[in-house]
């Protein structure tokens, strides 16, 4: 155990004691035992309840329930049961609301807030009942994902209910789900909590954080076989200018003491697997390779499911030579040991931003007549990668393709890349001139003018460095940071049937990289600031709808059975001058559509950016169904449980000048 540096505190600042994990904690906001009192038997589940127990639903991350009360014929009559105000748990209250809640034992548990508020609420009336969040210390403020809280997880320890959640600053908290209280006697000082920092294996302080980079939490744990498994990740990769970071191994931990069980370093260490992919000593001081999608389990078998991003940072590898292992993969683990079962890279060198967004999701297959237990990933780069989630083997044939290689100097890109046969790609992979806004002559004319001062090309089309001569800004590269499967939409898969649906958007990334010595502060020979963006003729999108789209895949056979685009056409385009008379037919909204299956719909709301409507769909066709209007885009993962015989949609909304909040639907 790496032990911690202490550096003097401002005076009249919190005391975390003098080991890593002693805190004084103030169990609520305002210091007192319980802001609200528990409604008495209220987390007695009753007959007709059905849970929504984890982000994704359940273990398996399916985003399915196989509930039929809300159906096509009574969809549009469902209405507004309640709306809790995230918002309120600030202190920033223009925050991109991004938790999906539990329901567990007749109760919904979630998050708010930028400093990751835990609040249990009534799932009849959205009262809320008990809130609790970390006493103040300066890391949550130094987070970069202050508001990134997905979710929080439920266990039972001796037959009683406790929620465990992960803070910005990097905290493992245990709180009892009747009250909100910390669980005495969890956490090596036994306050319920506990600091993970002192298990990292990097110097820290307990009051200010790492000595240098940055670790912090985004998706919820999860608890397998008794140990809660925590993914943790850093800062985004395209901001960082040092090449030295916190390496955001993942962490095993007793559900019932708190006790530290083991650790998985995520960039291998001597002696290791996968060491060698760290070439030039590069291991030693390269960072992130964060899990920060949530993760899946397969209970059964004790076997956690994480997917990764690359290493430190996004755009420039050079100071990281090598394949880079475990850096943007899918890695199977023991959840008792930690030890790695299986992995598979799906991105070698990762100089694209192309970690792996979105939580693994199991699901039962039959392939030409024989069963298999399977993990499909679906990605940026708009694969959908299929497992046999027991042996790690590719369920339809992976090609090792030539891609294209940098000429940036230092860069030591792959030469291959794995590209899965089955399912085809569901978005636009690579850009050409083909694939450009073409509604008027005028406007493809200004398109072939705008690329012409970029590289473009197939997918893995690397990052490149300005040319006065060519006239080159920046090469594109498509999918981009925010193109293909993303987090605010993602996929559900209906375990009955085996066919995914996937939320996705034509979105392309244009990196400037920045000579390092041009930058205060950068220790690496390239930096960028941010992903970059290309903007199209007069404000439009340089490339042909459909802007964003639902794609249905059977993922027994490989083979795509619709697509639909995500809405209608936004206003911005539908009202363009240029675009005054001339039929362009519905083009998808620009965001990720965020998509939520049950035994007799697919309902979906049009995500950032789109407008507030919540529509449901056939499964089987893509045929709408049905639409009702919604006090604001939905901005994640919506979620749906039976209480007490009534079936409820969650929706976490917010953009734009909307406040946070959490509304319910239900029929009259």
């Amino acid at each position: 155990m790496t032990q911690p540096r202490q550096r003097r505190r401002p005076e009249g600042s919190l005391s975390l004691g003098p080991l890593p994990g002693a805190l004084v904690l103030g169990t609520l906001l305002f210091g007192t035992a319980l802001l609200f009192s528990p409604t008495p038997g209220l987390a007695q589940a009753t007959d007709g309840d059905w849970e929504w127990s984890l982000w994704g639903g359940d273990a398996a991350s399916t985003r399915y329930a196989p509930l039929d009360q809300i159906n096509a014929g009574n969809f549009e009559s469902l209405q507004v049961a309640w709306r809790w105000q995230a918002a309120n748990f600030g202190p920033a209250p223009d925050f991109v609301y991004r938790a999906t809640p539990i329901y567990v034992k007749g109760r919904l548990y979630t998050v708010a807030g930028t400093r990751r508020t835990v609040a249990s609420i009534d799932p009849a009336t959205g009262e809320t009942l008990w809130i609790w969040r970390m006493p103040h210390n300066p890391r949550w403020e130094a987070s970069s994902r202050q508001n990134y809280g997905k979710s929080v997880v439920y266990e039972e320890v001796d037959g009683r209910g406790r929620i465990i959640v992960t803070t910005p600053g990097f905290f493992l908290a245990a709180l009892d789900a009747e009250t909100g209280r910390p669980i005495e006697g969890f956490g090596p000082d036994g306050t319920g909590v506990v600091d993970m920092l002192a298990y990292m294996g990097v110097p820290y302080d307990p009051w200010e954080g790492p000595e240098v980079g940055q670790i912090t939490t985004s998706s919820a744990p999860i608890v397998v076989d008794g140990v809660i498994v925590v993914p943790n990740t850093g800062e985004q990769g395209y901001y960082q200018i040092q090449k030295e970071d916190v390496p955001n191994h993942i962490l095993g931990f007793d559900v019932r003491t708190g006790q530290f069980l083991w650790r998985f370093n995520v960039i291998p260490r001597p002696g290791e697997f996968g060491h060698e992919t760290w070439e030039d000593g590069s291991w030693e001081y390269t960072g992130n390779v964060g899990s920060w999608a949530p993760i899946s389990a397969d209970m059964e078998r004790g076997i956690v499911y994480l997917v990764t991003k690359a290493g430190t940072n996004d755009y420039y590898g050079g100071h990281r030579p090598g394949d880079g292992l475990f850096g943007t993969s899918i890695l199977a683990l023991d959840a008792t040991s930690g030890e790695r079962i299986w992995h598979y890279q799906l991105v070698r060198h990762d100089i694209w931003n192309y970690d792996t967004p979105h939580a693994p999701q199991l699901v039962d297959l039959t392939v030409d007549g024989q069963e298999v237990p399977a993990v499909v990933v679906v990605t940026k780069q708009s694969f959908a990668y299929l497992f046999n989630r027991v042996t790690g083997e590719p369920i339809f044939p992976f090609e090792y393709r030539d891609v294209p290689q940098s000429d940036v100097p230092g860069e030591q890109t792959s030469p291959v890349q794995p590209f899965p046969t089955l399912p085809a790609a569901f978005e636009m992979q690579g850009l050409a001139e083909d694939d450009l806004v073409d509604f008027t002559p005028e406007l493809r004319a200004q398109a072939l003018e705008i690329v012409s001062n970029y590289r473009i090309g197939p997918l893995f089309t690397p990052p490149a460095l300005p040319d006065e001569d060519e006239g080159i800004i920046a090469s594109i590269h498509c999918p981009g940071a925010n193109g293909g499967a993303n987090i605010p939409g993602g996929a559900s898969v209906d375990p009955e049937t085996g066919i995914l649906y996937v939320a996705s958007i034509k979105g392309c990334s244009a990196p400037r990289l920045i000579p390092g010595e041009d930058v205060p502060g950068a220790d690496m020979r390239y930096v960028t600031n941010g992903p970059g963006g290309v903007t199209g003729p007069q404000g439009l999108p340089l490339w042909k709808p459909p802007y964003g789209r639902i794609t249905a895949i059977d993922l027994n056979t490989g083979e795509t059975l619709w697509w639909i685009p995500n809405g209608g056409t936004p206003e911005v385009i539908r009202d363009h001058p240029a675009l005054e008379g001339v039929d362009i037919g519905v083009t998808g909204q620009r965001g990720h559509a965020t998509t939520l299956a049950t035994r007799s719909l697919l309902i979906y709301g049009e995500g950032r950016g789109g407008e507030p409507l919540l529509r449901a769909v056939d499964k089987r066709t893509g045929e709408e169904l049905g639409q009702i209007g919604i006090p604001a885009p939905t901005s994640t993962a919506p979620m749906t449980f039976m209480h007490e015989g009534k079936q409820y949609i969650v929706l976490s909304l917010a953009r734009g000048g909307h406040p946070a909040e959490l509304v319910a639907l239900t029929l009259p």
